[in-house]
């Protein structure tokens, strides 16, 4: 009787001989991370921060807002991530290819789930710092905040709830209202509740 054994992939190209069983995988630091399907909550906060970063960002002509699945390889490493949302700016539109993004996005946004939230809040904010992020966003449906962390210009970090102003190097672009795209009460007519 043979056995089947499984190796645990150590290089992106590992990763891409598994089969594909409809999960999402990020590579980071040589260690393989898989994210499971994202909740309900998760993901009517992403089908409402979308619209409001397209809104100030895409229809004002300064770029273009993706969003998962896609992967976003950094250069000279082998770390790929698949961020819920991220932000190309005009001036950085080569990095975007028909796969894949190759380079740092200006924004990146994770949406806390459980399963995520060490990772989003530790391995990643650590890569997206190294790696030529400007902003990264981390939206907390359970606390309604985002806490949004600057590497380029004006670096730093900061919390906000009710609103949340978009910027862009300096510039600030618009204001996305966060009790909308945290709104409880959506949800439960979502939900039809």
């Amino acid at each position: 009787m043979s056995t089947m054994q499984t190796q645990t992939p150590t290089t992106w190209e590992d990763v891409l001989r598994m089969p594909d069983d409809g999960n999402r995988y990020e590579f980071i630091g040589g260690r393989l991370y898989m994210t499971p399907a994202p909740v309900t909550r998760h993901q009517r906060v992403l089908a409402r921060l979308w619209p409001a970063l397209f809104r100030i960002l895409v229809d004002s002509g300064r770029g273009e807002v993706l969003s998962a699945p896609l992967l976003v390889q950094f250069p000279g490493t082998d770390d790929r991530v698949q961020p819920d949302l991220l932000f190309i700016s005009n001036e950085r539109r080569e990095i975007v290819g028909e796969k894949q993004v190759t380079g740092a996005p200006d924004l990146v946004v994770e949406i806390l789930s459980p399963s995520t939230a060490h990772r989003d809040r530790g391995i990643k904010l650590d890569l997206y710092a190294r790696s030529g992020v400007r902003q990264y966003w981390i939206a907390d449906p359970v606390d309604d905040v985002v806490d949004v962390w600057r590497f380029a210009d004006e670096q730093g970090h900061e919390r906000f709830s009710g609103e949340l102003p978009v910027r862009l190097g300096r510039e600030r672009l618009g204001l996305i209202d966060l009790d909308e795209v945290f709104s409880r009460h959506l949800d439960l007519w979502e939900s039809g509740a």
